[in-house]
């Protein structure tokens, strides 16, 4: 390989000075949570969440998740997504989940507390959820994160909530 391709791909590989607060979360995260609303039963889940970025010269970082039941296995939940941070401490989500629902969410994060919090925009597609929060922190070298949301029955309240490990 020529000097020139080696550098150009090395500047293919760099991390985008807006995404390197986060770059913390680039990776795969695995573990399990537990969910509840007052109109479902109680549950608990597996999950891993992935966070990468391509490294081509974009304030992006790609979203992924997906769950299953821990007795079983069997699929439950998967969503995908994009987050777009903002140099003024600012960030905004797009997230596509296997049911059809899309949010598109606008948030802050704190570099320092490793802290995201985001608020839904908007909620497509979606019969009854109306109103959705995630807040993202890492705790202890885990990453926790908890899910609230508003239907047309019920007002914001806590939905999901996890613990995962960094596994690469």
């Amino acid at each position: 390989m020529e000097k020139k391709e080696k550098e150009k791909e090395k500047e293919n590989c760099a991390i985008h000075p807006a995404v390197a607060p986060f770059s913390y979360l680039l990776g795969r995260w695995i573990g399990e949570g537990e969910g509840g609303y007052p109109t479902i039963n109680s549950f608990l889940y597996g999950e891993e969440l992935h966070f990468s970025h391509s490294g081509s010269g974009k304030p992006v970082i790609v979203y992924s998740q997906k769950t299953w039941k821990l007795n079983s296995g069997e699929p439950m939940h998967s969503e995908t997504g994009y987050w777009r941070p903002k140099p003024d401490g600012t960030i905004e989500v797009v997230i596509a989940q296997s049911t059809g629902l899309a949010e598109v969410l606008k948030g802050t994060y704190s570099a320092e507390d490793k802290v995201i919090k985001l608020q839904s925009q908007v909620v497509a597609n979606a019969s009854k959820v109306k109103e959705i929060s995630r807040v993202f922190e890492m705790v202890n070298g885990e990453l926790c994160y908890v899910v609230e949301m508003a239907t047309d029955l019920t007002s914001l309240q806590p939905h999901l909530k996890a613990v995962l490990k960094k596994v690469s």
